[in-house]
């Protein structure tokens, strides 16, 4: 095995050298970016037209993007925006793929075959086998699909099990690497996550398997959880949060009906408490994304909880979860897809959680001011990430209300009730305008 690998290292200049114009180059995603090879590819500019990179969640602001002279060399497609894309956005070479994140990989590579994949590894073992470490949305997929396959091996990447190990006769080179793996903070939930916690977490029985993400809330939610018993883990992404359930003895699968005993997830991100925690950890499952996010299988679960975040919400349930009119903010990711498997679920539930207000500049004042985030319809141009016919349970500081099965009529007075108080007049006279609600109706 040391003849192989020693037979397949490169450095990263060498390898950017491979790149061929009209190239499409896959990256793996977040963590798992190829850091070395990433910092490099700006210096073949004058040598190759037309590279596409296709990315998901960057953390790394690399020259080849972030600088505009290289513009006209390298697109840049995102699956999952972040403040780098949306900051160099306006260069012109930067646009978003919508996407439902369980068929993300699937469909952008029947639309542009990855030529080459590109991703951050651990080690390799002394059988010659790799981990994906922390990424397996579609970074597997990626490797079966694309003519090069290189990656970079870190000692710092956690060894993790599932359907995302790769044997170095899968890689055509191998880059060293040494750079510590990129973490975030664990945010510290506000006095309005934690009321938005509880609510959801009260609605959270023993034996039900969870779906989460990261921020206040989904940290909220998940220190609500800690007086709960034997819970399951089917998520996309795997957060410090999900680490100290387990940690905790609150969750442990016992009563999954999909893989009992394992923590399935696609993608980790967190602290390096996470990242150790990971290592050598048999009992999480790295699925690939288009197993792991598919709603046909996250229902094969019962009592499945999905927990979600957005940034407005019209009185018809309509959810804007990635962009702000129609500038795009974040993604899709798999809010649909959980949203559906969990209400595909026996006693499954879905819940998407938002503060009832933000502040905002005045584009004529330019001061900030306070405005609803329940609206009778949606920002001109915003992308509807949860349709109103899956949208379920929605929670705010002020309450929650459940959605499933109602009519516009009802959603609307539902949704208003929940909306800060200072709003609710307003919403009620819109809803009025729009015929969404009989003109008799009044608050009480």
């Amino acid at each position: 095995m040391y003849t192989m690998y020693k037979d397949k290292l490169i450095t990263a200049k060498e390898a950017v050298k491979l790149i061929k114009s009209n190239d499409h180059i896959v990256v793996g995603m977040t963590e798992a970016e190829p850091q070395l090879f990433m910092n490099e590819l700006h210096t073949i500019a004058d040598n190759i037209s037309k590279v596409t990179v296709s990315n998901c969640l960057p953390i790394l602001e690399a020259e080849f993007f972030i600088n505009v002279q290289y513009k006209d060399k390298f697109d840049v497609a995102g699956w999952f925006y972040t403040n780098t894309l949306r900051r160099v956005q306006k260069n012109g070479n930067i646009s978003f793929i919508p996407n439902h994140l369980h068929l993300a990989g699937k469909k952008r590579f029947q639309h542009l075959k990855p030529n080459v994949f590109v991703m951050t590894t651990s080690m390799p073992d002394e059988h010659g086998f790799v981990s994906l470490s922390v990424g397996n949305v579609y970074e597997r997929d990626a490797i079966d699909q694309a003519d090069l396959v290189i990656i970079e091996v870190n000692p710092n990447f956690p060894r993790t099990f599932g359907d995302n190990n790769v044997h170095l006769r899968e890689v055509d080179y191998v880059i060293e690497s040494s750079y510590p793996i990129p973490s975030i903070p664990d945010l510290e939930p506000n006095d309005k996550d934690r009321v938005i916690g509880n609510l959801i977490a009260e609605k959270i029985n023993d034996g039900d398997t969870i779906q989460i993400g990261i921020g206040g809330i989904p940290n909220a939610v998940a220190s609500a959880l800690m007086g709960k018993k034997d819970l399951g883990i089917h998520t996309e992404m795997f957060t410090t949060g999900i680490m100290k359930l387990i940690k905790a003895g609150v969750a442990n699968g016992a009563r999954k009906n999909y893989m009992p005993h394992k923590h399935v997830a696609a993608f980790a991100y967190g602290t390096q408490e996470l990242y150790d925690f990971l290592n050598n950890n048999p009992s999480i499952y790295f699925m690939r994304g288009v197993h792991a996010n598919d709603p046909y299988i996250i229902g094969k679960n019962d009592n499945q909880v999905s927990i979600n975040t957005t940034l407005e919400v019209d009185l018809t349930g309509q959810c804007a979860s990635e962009s702000i009119g129609p500038v795009q903010f974040s993604g899709t990711g798999g809010q649909s897809d959980t949203a559906v498997g969990a209400q595909n679920s026996k006693n499954g539930r879905s819940f998407i959680a938002l503060y009832s207000t933000a502040m905002v500049k005045n584009p004529v004042t330019g001061e900030r001011e306070e405005i609803s985030k329940i609206v009778p319809m949606l920002k001109q141009g915003a992308a509807v990430s949860l349709s109103r016919n899956d949208v379920d349970y929605v929670v705010t500081e002020y309450g929650m209300v459940s959605l499933r099965g109602t009519t516009i009529q009802e959603r609307t007075k539902l949704l208003i009730s929940i909306a800060h108080p200072k709003f609710r007049e307003q919403l009620l006279k819109e809803a009025k305008e729009l015929m969404y609600i009989g003109q008799d109706y009044e608050l009480l």
